[in-house]
């Protein structure tokens, strides 16, 4: 039986099963913001639903609409329960696009910025969010990360997370300071997922479900669904949470009608055939 939480830094129990919300404000990355009240009853269902770990940012957003102040103007105030995970590193270009990176001496204003929009006095979870949309590159991070751990001294952070980092990224930031949450591309990182899983740490994958970029072996999970009675978007995710106990997945929707399909997910057995068919 796959468990169901994970105990995020060793003290606050999390739903492996959680919420992505880039899409609450965008369906897709070059199409129009969506209206601000699909979001918020998005958010709304998904803690109904036993939701207790959002992972977000401040650059989530269309014009207007934020992804941050949905989620304050839907959940606010917040459970005791509620982790709510947020990145910074990502600076947006001209278009919007978030291209740049920030310097050491910009992040404490990303940080303030999201405890700001949020309405809270201390994040969760915080990521330095590593280069842009490409994989990890190697550069080093120690002196941005240093600045975080100032920030979580200070009291304004709980947990460090790095995000889109190679190994040597991971160890340079962990010998700053501990790091409690990896969020990386899953497609190829086995190694750094087991050395996770090792430590304690959590592992989430962003685009779980292929993030409209990266397409899923829809054969092999077809095949899968169709035998169990369940959607391909199910068999990712049930696989995904089956793979390892520290991995917490963050489906994103801006749907209703997708985001209980993909919390149904926590419900989905897959058997040893299952998995074998999807790795083969």
């Amino acid at each position: 039986m796959t468990i169901k939480t994970f105990s995020l830094g060793g003290d606050l129990t999390i739903r492996r099963l959680g919420f992505g919300a880039m899409r609450l404000a965008m369906g897709t990355f070059d199409g129009p913001a969506r209206e601000p009240d699909t979001g918020i009853a998005v958010l709304r269902r998904a803690v109904a639903l036993g939701v207790n770990h959002i992972d977000t940012a401040g650059f989530y957003g269309r014009g207007t609409v934020r992804a941050n102040e949905l989620i304050r103007a839907a959940l606010a105030p917040y459970a005791d329960d509620l982790v709510i995970a947020t990145k910074v590193g990502p600076l947006p270009g001209p278009d919007g696009v978030p291209s740049g990176q920030a310097t050491p001496g910009q992040l404490r204003a990303l940080v303030e910025a999201d405890l700001r929009t949020l309405g809270l006095e201390r994040l969760d979870l915080v990521y330095l969010r590593v280069g842009g949309m490409t994989g990890p590159g190697g550069e080093s991070i120690a002196e941005r990360f240093a600045v975080l751990a100032g920030l979580q001294e200070e009291g304004l952070i709980r947990h460090l997370g790095v995000s889109n980092v190679d190994a040597g990224q991971f160890a340079e930031a962990r010998a700053v300071a501990p790091v409690s949450a990896v969020q990386n591309h899953h497609s190829d990182d086995m190694e750094l997922l087991a050395e996770c899983e090792a430590s304690g740490i959590a592992y989430v994958p962003y685009f779980p479900l292929g993030g409209g970029r990266t397409p899923l072996d829809t054969e092999r999970l077809a095949k899968v669904a169709a035998r169990l009675g369940a959607t391909t978007a199910q068999v990712q995710i049930a696989s995904l949470l089956a793979t390892s106990p520290s991995i917490l997945a963050i489906p994103g929707t801006g749907s209703l009608e997708h985001l209980e399909e993909n919390l149904a997910a926590d419900g989905l057995a897959l058997g040893e055939e299952d998995l074998g068919a999807l790795r083969a």
